[in-house]
């Protein structure tokens, strides 16, 4: 789940998941822009398979756990940790 395997694609694992997040994240964001940013991108990208809202909740709760994304003033960030 958090890592790819034979049942997870590389562009899908929680971790790659994540770090594509962390791309769409170069200014801060509402949840919602940011998904729609990471949908946009993985279209442009040509990456083979979609990925579920709730799949990207979870790989935002990674990041939030990590200390990799806050979330101030409605809009999510870029953690401290993060640079």
């Amino acid at each position: 789940m958090l890592l790819p395997s034979k049942s997870i694609p590389s562009d899908q694992a929680m971790i790659a998941v994540g770090a594509q997040i962390l791309i769409q994240l170069d200014e801060p964001g509402t949840v919602s822009a940011t998904w729609q940013r990471l949908v946009e991108w993985r279209q442009c990208k040509s990456m083979p398979s979609a990925v579920p809202f709730w799949w990207f909740a979870l790989s935002l709760d990674l990041l939030y756990a990590t200390g990799a994304v806050d979330i101030r003033d409605g809009e999510l960030r870029r953690g401290r940790r993060v640079s």
